[in-house]
């Protein structure tokens, strides 16, 4: 080991007293054959991750597994390193979450890990994109685009870029792009106007869908934004005690539904035409629940 590393017996015996004094097991074998060898330990050193951020990694490995494609064998090899490393009862919380819950396939195609990479590092080193995308009524398109951000709403992945064939802002969703073609070169960032994550969810809910509604709900912006999921619609403040929110979904139960995950009373402001529908399915409910 000293020759490999290029330092002295000594410093090395001294690194490994020092591994064991910040709780790392490493054993020790003397003679033809032997070594140090790191075993799992008692507790989780405090130069790695407390217990608390170990568990979290290996929570949020399982979850990532399912709303990125191709990850499952990176993420059963790195749990299984983990595993080797965490004592009995930091395994028996890490893996408490997944013994216990049932994961649903969803109909969406999940992003790969690798497109995600390299979409992420195109961000990150102003790389321009050439990619094949399938837009909401299935017509494939070839984008050059200025990658700003990735986001993700916990199931879906979305690429805030500039596109140059409509000389604006656009959202992408990851599971529509057919094929990344090519990365580069180099452009200039722009400076985005406003808030990414407010973009997005605006952008979320602003597709053509068939039935659209705006709510005056009572409660303020900040209160209600804690409880309504991002996906119902967008919120906008009125004052400290209401707000509107804009929906919209391609039926009108799905548009009920959304209505009724707000969780509060509203007043609807505009698409009156759309009341008689909503008003079948209130009865609906009211004589199934009488």
């Amino acid at each position: 080991m000293s020759e490999r590393v290029g330092v002295d017996a000594r410093t090395i015996r001294r690194d490994v007293g020092r591994l064991r004094e910040l709780g790392y097991a490493v054993e020790a074998s003397p003679g033809l054959g032997g070594g140090y060898q790191l075993k799992p330990g008692s507790a989780l050193p405090p130069v790695l991750l407390d217990d608390d951020e170990a568990v979290a990694v290996a929570v949020a490995v399982r979850a990532a597994a399912g709303s990125v494609g191709k990850m499952e064998e990176t993420a059963v090899g790195l749990l299984a390193k983990l595993d080797q490393l965490l004592p009995a009862r930091l395994r028996k919380r890490a893996s408490a979450l997944h013994s216990v819950t049932v994961s649903l396939a969803s109909s969406q195609a999940v992003p790969s890990i690798e497109v995600l990479t390299r979409i992420a590092t195109a961000c990150r080193d102003h790389l321009k994109l050439r990619l094949n995308y399938r837009d909401r009524g299935g017509n494939a398109t070839a984008r050059t685009v200025e990658p700003m951000r990735l986001a993700h709403t916990g199931h879906l992945w979305y690429l805030v870029a500039w596109d140059a064939q409509r000389a604006d802002w656009r959202t992408f969703r990851m599971d529509r792009i057919q094929r990344l073609v090519s990365t580069g070169p180099h452009f200039a960032p722009r400076e985005f106007p406003g808030d990414v994550a407010q973009f997005v969810a605006r952008s979320m809910t602003q597709v053509p869908y068939r039935y659209r509604m705006r709510l005056r709900l009572e409660g303020s912006a900040g209160e209600l934004v804690k409880r309504i999921p991002s996906w119902c619609g967008v919120l906008e403040a009125l004052d400290d005690a209401t707000c509107t929110l804009s929906t919209g979904a391609d039926s009108i139960e799905v548009l009920a539904a959304q209505v009724v995950l707000i969780g509060t009373d509203f007043d609807i402001l505009d698409s009156r035409e759309l009341v008689p529908h909503l008003r079948k399915i209130a009865d609906r409910l009211y004589r199934a629940t009488r």
